[in-house]
Parts: C-alpha cells; structure tokens; sequence
C-alpha cells in the first residue's frame, strides 16, 4: 500500500505540472461553461425545461458532456504509459521493485483524481441555477446528485479504456485517437435503442447504452445495473492494462 501512495503522489505531481493536462482543463472549462451558458439562455426564454430533473439533464447530459468527454480523457491518459515510454522514463519504472498492479492503479487513480477535479467548478453553475431559475424550473437536488454520479461512473469507463490502449502502444497520439475512437463508439452505440430494430435487440443495448444511463441518472433514476455495467467494465479493463503491462516487462 505504501507503494500505491508513493507511485501515486509521483503521478500527481506529473500530472499537474503537465501542460497538456492544464490546456484539457481549460477546454473542459471552455465547453461546460458553454453549456451552462445556453442553458441559462433557454430558461431565460421560457424554455420546456421545466422540472429539476430536466434542468440537470442539460447541464449535464447534453452533448457537451459527451465532447468534453471525448477530448479531455484521451488527452488526460495518452501519457501514463505511451508518453512514459517514449520519453524512456517507463523503462526505469519497470526495473524498480513494484509491482505492476501498483502501478496501473497509482496511474489510472491519479486521472481519475484529475477528472473529478474537472467537474468540481460546474457545482458553481449548479448552485447558480438554483438562483437563477425561474420558480417553475427549480434544481431538484436528488438529480443533480444522480448526475454526477452518473458523470464519474461513465467516466471511470472510459478514463480505464484510455489506460489500457495507453499500456497497448509506444505513441502518446496513437493512443489517444484510440481512446477517442472507443469513447465515440461506445456513445454512438448510445443511439441504437432509438433505431427501429428488433425489440430484444433494442432491451439489449439498452442496458449499455451510455446516452440513455445519463439521461436516467440526470432524471435522479439511480439502477443498480447500470452502476454494475461501469464497475464491470472498468475492472476489467484495469486488469487488462495489467496484463499488458506484464507482457511488456518480458519484451
């Protein structure tokens, strides 16, 4: 355990004197405050969002989560071990006596740190807009609070597929344009229960589709399968970082 500590207060502090981090938190900034902006201009307007749960659902289901997601994860995990690699510093980690485990976790933990820390100022906007809404939109707290959580799951998910692809290759780029492609298929394979398909097809990818997640959980509909859907997934995908960092000890 003191291991983990060690090897994640070293990804912390890379991680935070990393340019590239800083540059994905003010894009992160950037697209939420702009989200939060319409919004606000919606409701402003007399908008249909009237209840709590649709007022989150914006703020937080809307697309521009999905292109703050698609920029600032790849961005985020492309260097745990492709950057580490090419910079010949992943080489001297692997002789030192840790264990691989330890050192999948210090790093996937260390982005997930970054990443809740990106979503710490939009609780500002949610606080704004309890304010600033009009009396028949008010912020339903129980949905904000099933958002977020909804926010962390779907991006623990994807945060650990970055990872890995990040453990599968020696080029920072091509690991995050593969990271990208598999946070863009996961979000298109969202919109396959609103085709016109067979009905246990649909109830199928339903259960995976992360658009319809966020929608339920900006609604304040916390499932017990959903949450299971992202802790499941994003164990094994950790374990196959693992692996795959294993395999790359005895090259």
């Amino acid at each position: 355990m003191r291991t983990f500590f060690v090897l994640l207060r070293r990804e912390l502090g890379a991680l935070f004197l990393s340019p590239v981090a800083w540059a994905a938190f003010t894009f992160f900034l950037v697209v939420m405050g702009a989200s939060f902006w319409m919004l606000l201009d919606q409701l402003t307007v007399g908008a249909e969002a009237t209840e709590g749960g649709a007022v989150v659902g914006q703020l937080l289901g809307s697309i521009f989560f999905w292109l703050a997601l698609f920029l600032t994860v790849p961005t985020l995990t492309m260097r745990t071990f492709a950057e580490e690699h090419r910079s010949g510093t992943l080489e001297t980690l692997m002789t030192a006596p840790v264990r691989d485990g330890a050192v999948v976790l210090a790093k996937y933990t260390a982005v997930w740190i970054f990443y809740v820390l990106l979503w710490l100022p939009t609780l500002a906007y949610a606080l704004a807009l309890r304010f600033l809404a009009p009396a028949g939109a008010p912020l339903d707290p129980g949905a904000l609070a099933a958002g977020y959580l909804g926010v962390l799951l779907i991006g623990a998910m994807a945060l650990a597929a970055g990872v890995l692809v990040s453990a599968l290759t020696r080029n920072p780029v091509v690991a995050a344009l593969a990271c990208f492609a598999m946070i863009f298929v996961f979000f298109l394979a969202g919109f396959i229960p609103y085709l016109p398909l067979g009905a246990t097809l649909t109830r199928s990818v339903h259960y995976a589709s992360g658009v319809t997640h966020l929608l339920d959980f900006s609604r304040g509909v916390v499932d017990t399968r959903p949450i299971a859907f992202y802790l499941i997934n994003t164990a094994w995908l950790l374990w196959a970082a693992v692996q795959a960092v294993e395999a790359r000890r005895w090259q």
